[in-house]
């Protein structure tokens, strides 16, 4: 299954790993904010989510930093690119 059939039929989390400031100032409705930084933190958190998880953020770097990290950890996740394509196929469900 690929991403966007995974954010269109709604099988995951979309999880914004951008900073808490730039996701208030727009993000995918749904979506959940835990910045990349705080990931290693925050690991029981994301492990409790509903998976696979979708990752995003503000041009898809810090998301595919993230789906690395959490894949390297076991969890089922893949990067997502930016909130605004997510937000895009989101929309086409």
């Amino acid at each position: 299954m690929n991403t966007e059939q995974i954010i269109k039929e709604k099988r995951g989390t979309i999880v914004d790993v951008r900073t808490a400031s730039e996701f208030m100032g727009g993000n995918v409705l749904g979506s959940i904010n835990i910045p990349v930084q705080e990931l290693q933190q925050r690991l029981d958190e994301v492990k409790q989510l509903k998976t696979p998880l979708v990752l995003c953020c503000a041009s898809g770097g810090r998301s595919s930093m993230a789906t690395d990290f959490l894949k390297n950890r076991g969890i089922e996740c893949c990067n997502g690119g930016t909130w605004l394509d997510v937000n895009y196929h989101q929309s086409q469900s």
